[in-house]
């Protein structure tokens, strides 16, 4: 058991020939009393402090272990949006690409068919153009016949128009 400031000062020495200057030794024990009441106040002191700390060590043991698991939690979260976005973004781009290939479908068809029509056109203005063509040219040749010019040396006399509208009425 440790020695305390009650042991030392109770302590008593038995008294011999030539022995110690009993002023001097009880002098020396009140200094190692009270020296060693402050060692006392200053452990039990140090004690109080090292309890403290250890209850703050705990205490911010506590705040870091909480810490740890919410960034544990972000990071797992965070994962998950990453995930999800990158599901997402591949839904979107085969949508997009459904929606290209469609697109582009619709477009050559819409191509094709524009292409044919234009072929027909150009066939029809063949047509329209040689038919235009024999049209002109035929009455080119009218123009160019002889009849005009026998038309033309062919005379009537009114009284002969005359005649012959009154026979066409009679008929």
């Amino acid at each position: 058991m440790p020695l305390t400031p009650l042991d030392i000062h109770n302590k008593e020495f038995s008294k011999g020939f030539r022995g110690y200057d009993e002023d001097e030794v009880n002098e020396f024990l009140d200094q190692v009393i009270k020296d060693y009441e402050m060692v006392i106040r200053e452990k039990k002191e140090l004690e109080e402090r090292l309890n403290e700390m250890t209850e703050r060590i705990g205490h911010f043991n506590s705040i870091e272990e909480t810490l740890n698991k919410s960034i544990i939690v972000a990071q797992e979260a965070a994962e998950e949006v990453k995930r999800n976005a990158q599901k997402e973004a591949k839904l979107i781009i085969k949508e997009a690409e459904k929606n290209s290939d469609r697109i582009v479908n619709e477009s050559l068809s819409k191509a094709r068919k524009i292409a044919l029509e234009i072929e027909e056109l150009k066939k029809q203005s063949k047509v329209f153009r040689t038919r235009f063509k024999m049209l002109i040219e035929a009455q080119l040749d009218l123009l160019n016949s002889d009849d005009w010019d026998q038309l033309l040396q062919y005379e009537l006399d009114s009284t002969e128009l005359q005649s012959l509208k009154e026979e066409d009425s009679l008929a």
